[in-house]
């Protein structure tokens, strides 16, 4: 029982670890397009890492490896990493359903554009002081 119990948990992690993984990944490639990161000299793994942290807190799910906050990586990974799809109508709907509602979409996109602000403002923030002490 002990040794089925453990595999479990095993299995659990590993597939929490992957979903958190590939959402800081889309979040990094994002943050490699931004224009603003390469202005202001962040680096965009830094800046995901941080973005992920953001989100991650107002994420549904209690911890970390609750399965509502796997199925929220997910969604968020799928929700941020849309290339142009074929038909954008479909493909929002079916983010709606993915999220349960076209108002649960919009939060989590919310939550998503707030973390990189609050991440902008810490990040510009640290680069300032850093130019400070130099002089």
């Amino acid at each position: 029982m002990k040794k089925k119990l453990l595999i479990l948990l095993c299995a659990l992690l590993l597939t929490a670890c992957a979903d958190k993984n590939q959402y800081e990944q889309a979040v990094l490639e994002q943050m490699q397009k931004e224009q603003d990161i390469k202005d202001y000299k962040i680096s965009p793994e830094d800046m995901a890492k941080c973005v992920v942290a953001q989100t991650a807190e107002n994420m549904p799910g209690v911890f970390a490896f609750d399965p509502t906050r796997l199925t929220a990586y997910r969604n968020y990974t799928r929700m941020i990493s849309s290339a142009v799809p074929k038909d954008p109508k479909a493909e929002m709907d079916e983010l709606r359903t993915a999220f349960g509602s076209p108002a649960a979409l919009a939060e989590a996109h919310a939550n998503y554009t707030e973390g990189v602000v609050e991440c902008y403002s810490v990040a510009i923030s640290k680069t300032e002081d850093a130019e400070k002490e130099k002089k």
